[in-house]
């Protein structure tokens, strides 16, 4: 069920983002998209002794540093929490509205930690995709921010959010714009707990919610970035201005 729906609203970039992907055996080029998808849903909330094996994954099999992201066992959590389903079946139902219900159970789909996140872009390796994560950990005073789309979405339990991978992000404090590592110590319970799937963008229906174009500059690459004003693009882990 969903709780809250924020309209999907274009920001006008100050910067011109070209992602290059690849396509089969080719490469292609594609505009990045500043839009965010978001909205708070009504899922199940994780019982103690689940949240407890993720916090002791996170902090003691993967160890995860301030700004890190990293996996979770999905079927291990499938196993021991079946109410995980429901959450799955509600980020669909939202994903219905737009008419990708399908696109998305029919996505790849993992389990993921982190303890804040550097600013970062995904576009090396996910420069064919779109990410859709559902948040399943409390709210804990933090916000996903899109410093180059100017959009910042708070955390809570049954966030869910469609984003373009090219799309410089990060997981700061709640008002922040940047990534403090300090922030995210040992002593403060800030983990976040997420479902995300892949998308693909070459899909017609979600690349035209999105306003993403194809084949927007000739491609002369072998290997996966995006650029800006024809260089590739590297941003601050602190800040998320580009390098």
């Amino acid at each position: 069920m969903q709780e809250s729906h924020q309209r999907p609203h274009h920001y006008t970039a100050t910067m011109h983002l070209v992602s290059y992907f690849r396509s089969g055996d080719a490469m292609r080029s594609r505009s990045v998209s500043p839009l965010v998808l978001a909205a708070r849903l009504e899922v199940p909330r994780p019982p103690a002794s689940v949240v407890a094996d993720w916090e002791r994954d996170i902090h003691g099999q993967l160890g995860l540093e301030p700004g890190d992201v990293a996996p979770l066992p999905l079927a291990r959590t499938r196993r021991r929490w079946p109410d995980l389903r429901p959450c799955v079946s509600a980020a669909a139902d939202w994903m219905q509205q737009f008419g990708l219900r399908d696109l998305l159970t029919d996505s790849d789909i993992a389990l993921m930690a982190c303890r804040g996140a550097r600013f970062h872009h995904d576009g090396a390796q996910y420069g064919g995709a779109a990410f859709c994560n559902l948040f399943l950990s409390e709210d804990k005073g933090l916000d996903v921010w899109f410093p180059f789309a100017g959009q910042r979405i708070p955390l809570a339990q049954g966030t869910v959010l469609v984003f373009d991978t090219c799309q410089p992000h990060a997981v700061v404090e709640r008002g922040s714009d940047r990534f403090d590592a300090a922030a995210f110590g040992p002593g403060r319970d800030c983990s976040q707990v997420f479902l995300t799937w892949e998308l693909p963008v070459q899909d017609a229906a979600l690349a035209r919610l999105l306003g993403i174009e194809f084949d927007v500059e000739a491609v002369q690459l072998d290997d996966e970035q995006v650029r800006r004003d024809g260089q590739a693009l590297e941003v601050c882990a602190q800040t998320g201005r580009p390098l």
